[in-house]
C-alpha cells in the first residue's frame, strides 16, 4: 500500500508545507538523508503556542507535537514528490517548552513518534530526543525536527 493511501486510509490530511520563518530550507537531502528543520503546530491554521507545566495541557502538548509531526510530513512530501521514497524515520528532535517543574516531556513526544509509527509501519519506529526548553520561535508549545532516510 503507498502511503498516500495509507494516510487516506488513517483519514489524514497533510497541511500545505510552511514557509520558513528565518534563514533556512525546510528540507536538506544529502547522502540518502532528508535533514527536515524544525516544524512547529499549527492546529486549525493556528500556531499551538505556551507553555507544559503553565498554561498547556500535557493532551495539548502531545497533539501540538502531532501537529509537528503532520507537518514534517507535508515538508517530505514537498521535497520528495512522494512520501513512498521514504525509507525509515531515522531520528526525530522534540522540543517541549516547559516550565523547570515539568517532566513529562517524552509524553508529549510521542504525539509525533506515534504518528510515524501509524503511518510507515516498523519503518516508522526511530531513535528519538525529548527536551525541555525554556522558549521556542513565536512562543510555539512544541517543535520537532526530523533525520530520515530516503530512497533514490
Amino acid at each position: 500500500m503507498s502511503i498516500e493511501a495509507r494516510l487516506e486510509e488513517l483519514g489524514i490530511e497533510l497541511p500545505v508545507a510552511a514557509a520558513p520563518v528565518a534563514a533556512y530550507v525546510p528540507v536538506v537531502l544529502a547522502g540518502g538523508l532528508a535533514h527536515v528543520s524544525g516544524q512547529l503546530p499549527f492546529v486549525g491554521g493556528q500556531l499551538v503556542t505556551g507553555r507544559l507545566g503553565e498554561d498547556v495541557t500535557l493532551e495539548d502538548g502531545t497533539a501540538a507535537a502531532r501537529a509537528c509531526g503532520l507537518m514534517i510530513l507535508a515538508q517530505l512530501k514537498a521535497a520528495l514528490g512522494s512520501l513512498d521514497r521514504v525509507e525509515r524515520i531515522v531520528k526525530l528532535g522534540a522540543f517541549i517548552n516547559s516550565t523547570g517543574a515539568f517532566t513529562d516531556q517524552p509524553k508529549v513526544a510521542n504525539g509525533a513518534s506515534e504518528l510515524m509509527a501509524e503511518v510507515f509501519g516498523d519503518a516508522g519506529k526511530h531513535a528519538r530526543s525529548a527536551v525541555g526548553v525554556p522558549v521556542l520561535p513565536l512562543g510555539a508549545a512544541v517543535e520537532v525536527d526530523a533525520i530520515v532516510a530516503v530512497r533514490a
